[in-house]
């Protein structure tokens, strides 16, 4: 079988990756440390092993989603500093969330470096300065606002607006951006005239808000998260003496997910690198997310501009996914417009052929949730861990349903963006517990039985909630249960890794990672927004919601933002591994008008349907179940068929008529009768040209699975059974000229030879 969806496959694989197989987005939880410089390099691609060696002059990397980014850019310092050539304190590395500086600390620290500055670009502004401001300013740093929107719902109510609690958060957004985007409150009307942006409320309300939240702060002392920025950013400027300072400590700079970059973040980056070009810079355009914060891709498109001497690396060997959801995700991307889809990378999938993506159609969101709810039980059945599965959506509001009809099965679930691990506490006081057990070594009667490190923890988290078993149902007390659960398994693989380590060692080891934030994986769904799931990947991810006003949202009316959507669906579709399954329901509720339309964004990608032309690299998955043949129509007898399963209830299809309509026969269809009958006429004609019977040209059955899907070019057409690659020949012009409403010209007997 061949690799499947289009995706070639590479051969040279084995010369590159230094033992066989490395895969670029997983790592072993306790690897060895490199014993050298060179083997920091073993077992990168070549791409990979460009930027881990492009250690001098400003370096671009453009890297699509599961292609290893941060395994490259981490291995880059590592070998750098492994080498001499950059001095670890020297070296600061900037991303967006604590989550990923963690993890890039935690991989330094597995490669065997210490010392190497990972922040976010807040962590790194605020202790800078706090260390600089009673030598530029005088007296201590101001304090920060814990919650900026007490403080805005204050000055709107002084400026005699009333906000209700939505408007007041998204007043509070704006001032966010404004500030940002270096938007000061006088000229907030015509900055988000120029930008398009949706305000919430009347843009000259928001200016006087805005305007008068600073005032407030000022009479406060006190300064908020944006003007920790801001502030380092002015003393930057205005004391030369401060930023030589910073610019000797920092010799060499990493910024990640640079498509991410605010032009006030920008500006400090300029501020931090000043005159120098030691600057690597790693980002997609592809995965821009975050506009309404103030980020724009175009740091990172215009890199080269104005770097005319960087070094360009990209990446496109997807380890991630396989080639049916790499394939999928770049058919969505195919059809998008605007400068971002222009720099768009066309993902190569590095794995082995799996599932073809589902498309499940629901009546209503209860049943949508409870068809998911099940789903998700049959593959925690099957198998798969439940922390290796998420339901992603659109907002944070669609996460009740889902987390009540998994509660209803008995199925973990965890919402992301919940109490950091480290900050829970019972994970706070099995480390008390865990300590004082690795103190008292063997005068604890607790340890009397425990034969080795992992029943040792066993034992002293017993007497704080773990058992054997896990809890029934889901709450509080699963929930407590499933932290103390992580604990145990960590000290499994710890012990593994190293054989005779101590109670102590692995308190050591627990130490380090809650000061890196490099939390154990705890076991649960995982339910995110899609915004949140940035970063993230399981091997099985429902998209869920997926209607036109959710996604693409309803306020979403620029060609930009709709842009901006897209790309979040794709953000979204390329988390998954091996399952990935997009759903959505036509109703809100039970016996609600069916009226909903599923996202425009899967036209072209899901069964019966197109985007114009289909573009090149799309597939269709199959709605419920798949079965649906994908690839060109040269390729595709070389294609294994995935198994039928009817398009609109899911059913297993074993009847030969049910498969080529890929529906049950007493399932609702969605015929066009016109279309149909036009089919049948000229069936007919054909038939007669050839002197054959009618179902020699086509048989009922595939006339009505025509009709049925409508399809748009060839490529859909080819995916209907009974289409073979002959037939599409023969015939395909003729039955896409029907579907598209066209008249034919008159048969011939002259065709009719043409033909045979």
């Amino acid at each position: 079988m061949g690799p499947g969806c289009g995706q070639p496959r590479h051969s040279s694989r084995q010369d590159w990756q230094h033992g066989g197989v490395t895969a670029a987005t997983d790592s072993a939880l306790f690897p060895q440390v490199p014993d050298s410089p060179d083997a920091v390099l073993e077992g990168l691609d070549p791409e990979q092993r460009e930027v881990a060696t492009a250690l001098h002059g400003p370096v671009c990397v453009l890297a699509g989603a599961g292609t290893g980014k941060t395994r490259a850019i981490t291995h880059r310092i590592a070998y750098g500093v492994r080498a001499g050539i950059l001095p670890p304190a020297g070296v600061l590395a900037v991303t967006f969330t604590q989550r990923a500086a963690g993890e890039m600390r935690g991989r330094l620290r597995q490669l065997g470096v210490q010392g190497v500055q990972a922040r976010t670009f807040h962590s790194a502004a605020l202790r800078q300065l706090q260390f600089f401001w009673p030598r530029a300013v005088g007296g201590e740093l101001p304090p920060l606002v814990e919650r900026k929107a007490p403080l805005v719902g204050e000055a709107a109510t002084r400026c005699r607006i009333r906000l209700d609690r939505s408007e007041l958060r998204d007043v509070t957004s704006e001032i966010e951006w404004s500030k940002v985007t270096q938007t000061v409150p006088e000229d907030y009307s015509a900055a988000a005239a120029k930008t398009g942006r949706q305000a919430p409320r009347d843009p000259a309300e928001i200016a006087r808000i805005y305007a008068l939240y600073e005032q407030l702060k000022r009479e406060r002392s006190m300064i908020d998260f944006e003007d920790v920025l801001l502030l380092t950013v002015g003393i930057l400027q205005d004391r030369q003496d401060i930023a030589e300072t910073v610019r000797g400590q920092y010799q060499h700079f990493v910024v990640d997910e640079y498509q991410d970059v605010s032009p006030l973040q920008q500006r400090l980056l300029e501020l931090w690198v000043g005159e120098r070009e030691s600057l690597c810079v790693v980002g997609d355009a592809s995965q821009t997310i975050y506009s309404f914060t103030g980020a724009t891709p175009d740091h990172l498109l215009d890199f080269r501009t104005r770097h005319p001497s960087a070094t360009v690396v990209k990446l496109v060997r997807d380890y991630r996914s396989t080639p049916q959801v790499v394939h999928f995700a770049n058919g969505l991307l195919a059809q998008a417009r605007g400068r971002a889809a222009e720099h768009r990378l066309e993902l190569v999938s590095q794995r082995e052929p799996g599932p073809d993506p589902l498309c499940a159609e629901f009546a209503d969101e209860p049943g949508e949730a409870e068809g998911v709810a099940r789903r998700i039980r049959d593959l925690i059945r099957s198998g798969v861990p439940a922390s290796e599965i998420a339901v992603l959506y659109r907002i944070n509001a669609q996460s009740e349903i889902y987390e009540q009809a998994l509660a209803d099965l008995g199925v973990p679930c965890r919402l992301r963006g919940a109490e950091r691990f480290f900050e829970r506490p019972e994970v706070r006081e099995a480390f008390v517990v865990l300590r004082g057990a690795a103190r008292a070594g063997g005068n604890d009667a607790l340890l009397d039985d425990a034969v080795d490190l992992p029943s040792q923890v066993r034992a002293v988290l017993g007497t704080k909630g773990w058992t054997p078993q896990a809890p029934a149902g889901s709450g509080a007390v699963r929930d407590r249960w499933e932290s103390l659960a992580a604990l145990v398994r960590l000290s499994v693989d710890f012990a593994t890794a190293h054989p005779g380590a101590t109670l102590a060692d692995l308190v050591a080891e627990l130490d380090e990672r809650a000061r890196a934030q490099h939390a154990p994986t705890v076991e649960g769904v995982t339910l995110a927004s899609l915004h949140a799931a940035k970063g993230l990947e399981w091997d099985a991810v429902f998209v869920v919601g997926l209607t036109d006003g959710m996604l693409p949202i309803t306020y979403a009316k620029t060609d930009e933002q709709i842009e901006e959507e897209r790309r979040l669906l794709y953000v979204g579709i390329t988390r998954a591994r091996r399952i990935l399954t997009l759903s959505w329901a036509l109703a809100r509720s039970p016996g609600g008008r069916p009226n909903r339309q599923p996202s425009r964004f899967l036209k072209g990608l899901r069964p019966g349907t197109s985007a114009g032309a289909t573009p090149a690299g799309a597939v269709s998955g199959s709605v419920t179940g798949g079965g649906t043949e994908r690839g060109p129509a040269r390729s595709r007898e070389r294609i294994r068929r995935a198994p039928a399963r009817c398009r609109v209830c899911g059913r297993s299809l074993t009847d030969p008529g049910e498969v080529k309509l890929m529906r049950c026969e007493d399932c609702p269809s969605e015929l066009d009768e016109v279309l149909y009958e036009r089919l049948h006429q000229w069936r007919a004609q054909q038939a007669a040209l050839l002197g054959q019977p009618d179902y020699c040209v086509f048989t009922d059955k595939t006339l009505l699975a025509i009709a049925e899907t409508v399809p748009g070019d060839e490529a859909a057409l080819s995916r209907i059974s009974g289409v073979r690659t002959r037939k599409l020949q023969q015939f395909g012009a003729d039955v896409l000229a029907l579907c598209a409403g066209e008249e034919l010209p008159a048969s011939s007997e002259q065709d009719a030879e043409q033909h045979e």
